[in-house]
Order: structure tokens, then sequence, then C-alpha cells
């Protein structure tokens, strides 16, 4: 995607006086979920700036490039001399000034801002937004290569924010108790998109030679999967062709389990994967168990559901909890084979009995009611008000006294 050569000439936005400025460790154009989903949404009533990490860049001075994949949304790629991952803190003084002249050539003067990482939390010094929400949707600090100063960054933030909200129950009990106006919204579906692989749409075609049964998952390919799991799946079953769809992230790719049966298909578009999703006789979520999965709400649970195929997953929380009735649940490499065995060979009744308890789910959920029932807590805490005279860094909300 081109980056515009001024940010005035994104299309969409026009007339739209308020606006969310978005900090985010995923980038727009990556595995297309929550944030995505969600803010494209809200865009439709206001401005969204989506500033992503930097990236090292070959000019001495910072800047940022800009594109407009979404109506109204405006996706802002500063360029840095740092090589430093993320909001590293040898990245923040490159920062600092491009983000004023973001906010000067935007005419950004009514903003509330959005953090997805709270390592961008610094940057609040040189803005003066009416308030903060922090949409925690993942246990960052739990990651593989987390910033050591991740964990008191998100203390700060939790302290500073006028909002926040978490992507599932078990981040909501995690951190309900850190902030006075803490919501759960378990992501949730876009379920028009993923039920039209119940049609047969065309195959795609680097996926029409492999057999069947087809044992399928797609996802971001990194440290939260099972990788034994997944070696044994393939060993016990050689006439099962297992399916991988995503980018592989943060792990040796080599250290991937190699079999004639195993089909790394790489990153595929959101708008592809039904495509996928059509043909596979069963779905999976080789979770490993561990401190990066603790709190994983997996956005792809309900868009297997919404293809209405049957699911095997390793016992996450806010999987197991909700959806046992429903998924088959492996706790070690021998029981989700088991698992799979089961759901392969599933008789009528009962597959009719879990897809009717799948579309019950759906039914209750989408990301249009999620954004719906965001907004409704947005208006009631950022009410128009009168600006503020004075300096910036301090927005209007609860965070008097914090020393960034």
């Amino acid at each position: 995607m081109m980056g515009l050569d001024h940010p005035s000439k994104a299309p969409g936005g026009e007339g739209m006086t308020e606006a969310l400025l978005v900090f985010s460790h995923l980038r727009w154009n990556f595995v297309f979920q929550r944030p995505q989903h969600l803010l494209s949404r809200l865009a439709s009533a206001r401005r969204v700036i989506f500033f992503e990490e930097p990236v090292a860049g070959e000019h001495a001075e910072a800047f940022i490039q800009y594109s407009s994949p979404e109506t109204s949304v405006l996706v802002c790629k500063p360029h840095t001399p740092s090589p430093k991952p993320g909001f590293h803190d040898e990245q923040l003084p490159h920062l600092m000034e491009p983000v004023k002249v973001m906010l000067r050539d935007l005419n950004l003067k009514d903003y509330i801002l959005w953090f997805y990482t709270p390592m961008a939390l610094p940057l609040v010094k040189v803005l003066d937004p009416r308030g903060i929400v922090y949409d925690c949707m993942d246990e960052l600090s739990a990651f593989m290569d987390a910033p050591p100063q991740l964990i008191q960054l998100e203390s700060d933030l939790l302290n500073l924010a006028d909002i926040v909200f978490t992507g599932g129950p078990s981040l909501y009990r995690a951190k309900k108790d850190r902030n006075p106006n803490v919501h759960c919204f378990p992501s949730s579906v876009d379920r028009a998109h993923f039920s039209c692989s119940r049609t047969r749409p065309v195959e795609p075609h680097n996926q029409r030679e492999i057999p069947h049964p087809r044992l399928g998952y797609f996802g971001v390919l990194d440290e939260r999967l099972d990788l034994a799991l997944l070696n044994a799946l393939a060993l016990a079953h050689p006439e099962w062709q297992i399916v991988m769809i995503g980018p592989v992230v943060k792990i040796d790719e080599n250290k991937l389990p190699k079999h004639d049966n195993i089909h790394y298909l790489g990153q595929q578009q959101y708008v592809d994967l039904p495509h996928y999703l059509a043909s596979w006789d069963l779905c999976l979520l080789p979770f490993a168990l561990n401190n990066a999965t603790r709190f994983i709400s997996p956005t792809k649970t309900l868009e297997y559901m919404s293809a209405e195929k049957q699911i095997v997953t390793t016992p996450i929380t806010d999987v197991a909890e909700p959806y046992r009735e429903i998924v088959f649940l492996g706790n070690d490499a021998q029981s989700f084979i088991s698992a799979c065995e089961t759901a392969l060979a599933l008789k009528v009744p009962e597959k009719k009995r879990r897809i009717a308890a799948m579309r019950e789910v759906l039914s209750r959920t989408s990301w249009d009611r999620t954004v719906d029932a965001m907004n409704d807590i947005l208006l009631t805490i950022f009410e128009p008000q009168p600006r503020r005279k004075g300096g910036q860094g301090v927005p209007h909300g609860r965070s008097g006294g914090l020393n960034l």
C-alpha cells in the first residue's frame, strides 16, 4: 500500500471533529483481528488515526508514512533512525516531534487516546487528549520477548485510563480490580463473512490438491502453539492432512514440525479465509498451556462456529469454560488426538445438536453489537465538554498526578 504524500489527502473523515488516536503493537495489514474489526466500525462516527510501531528507516530524521486502508481510518507508520523494536525507550525521543507534527497536520484538537500497547504510553507527554481508553486484548507481559518495563507501564496505563476494555473473561478477572471502569468485551465475529463458507466457495488453488480429511487452523504461528502436540497429531494419523494458515512470528520456522501431511500455507487475506475453511473437516485450536495462553480469547473460535465446523481445542480457559458442551477438549497430545477421532466420526444427531448450540451462541454476539455497546460507554464517559486551558500531557480523565 502506497504512503500518502500528506495526511490531509487521506480519503474519509470529512466533517468529523472527534477522533480516536490509537497506539498499537500490531500493524493494520497484519492478521485481521480485534483492532481492525473494532476500529473500522468505530470509524463510521469518528476519525481513526492508527499509529503503528516504528520501523527502522534510512534517513537521519524521523518521519511518518501515511496510508488509508479504510474509509476514515488513517494508518501512521513512523520511520526512525533507531533499530530498536517496538516503542522502545530509544525510539521515544525520535517520535515526540513527529507526533506533534502529525497533530498539527491532521488538525487534531478533539481526540481520545486508545491504547493496545502500554509501551507507547510515554508519548502522552506531548498529547492533550480528552481521555484515555485501554483495550486490553492480551496479557502482553506474558508473551515471548516482552520488554521488562511493560509491567510498570501497564500499571501506569491502568491508573490513567478512563475506560478499560478486556478481550475476554479471564483478562477481565485479572484487570477488574485495577481500574474502576473495566468492561468485558470478548472478541466477537463477522458471522456473515464466515458463514458464506457453507455455500462451498471456490477452492483456493494452494489447497485443491490436499486430500481429505483436512484438519485446519488459521492464525498466528507463534509460541502459543503446542508444536509437540502438532507433531504427535501428524504422526498418529498420517492420512489426516493438517492445514496451517498464518504467519510465523517470534519462533524459529525450522522448529515447526515437518511431515508430508502438514501443510503450511502462510498468511492469507482475511477475505479468503472462508474459502479455505469451507472444505475443512475439522477445525483446530492446538494451543500450548503456558503463560502466553493463560488469558487468550481466540477470535477464531466463533469464526469456526460460523462455518458450523466441529472444533477440537486444548482447554484454554476462555474457550473451555463457555463452550465445553460445543467443542471437543484434549488436555494433552493423546487426548487431543482421541478428541479429533471422535469429532471426525460424529453421528448426525450429535452434530446437529452442537451446530444448534453454535447458532445460539452466535445469535447473541457480533462485532456490530460490540461496537454499539462500546460507543454507549464512550459517549457516557466522554461527553462534549469545554477544553481546559494549560499545558499538555494530562487528559481530562483520571490521570491527574501521574508522573510519566
